[in-house]
């Protein structure tokens, strides 16, 4: 089993800047990819940005290009989501998700944590 905890969500205004992290515990070495979603009132969940766990490899939404970076400490099992220039447009609740390498699925969810941007 992999635990997960999100945290640094908060409210912050346009053009501001939040510093997610994902906590990863357990049997971490299952793990293959560590990913970022969000979900929005009355909207589907969307994918953010991926990293894979051993590192070096990244993706990113278009939405979100230029804007997130997802980086990784591998000393402290935690990913990281920097988000700059903030729109109202990504208030949503982030969850960080890790896809198992066994399942190929992603098996493992966070708690969520809250952003909110305000105009």
């Amino acid at each position: 089993q992999v635990q997960l905890v999100e945290s640094g969500g908060g409210l912050v205004q346009t053009g501001g800047s939040l510093r997610l992290s994902c906590a990863a515990s357990g049997r971490t070495s299952s793990i293959t990819t560590i990913n970022w979603f969000r979900q929005a009132p009355g909207k589907e969940r969307e994918f953010v940005a991926a990293i894979r766990w051993s590192g070096g490899s990244t993706n990113y939404a278009d939405s979100v290009k230029g804007r997130f970076t997802i980086s990784r400490d591998s000393a402290k099992n935690t990913m990281y989501l920097q988000m700059d220039s903030l729109t109202p447009e990504d208030t949503a609740t982030y969850y960080c998700a890790a896809l198992r390498a066994s399942s190929g699925r992603l098996d493992y969810w966070g708690q969520g944590t809250q952003v909110t941007v305000s105009s």
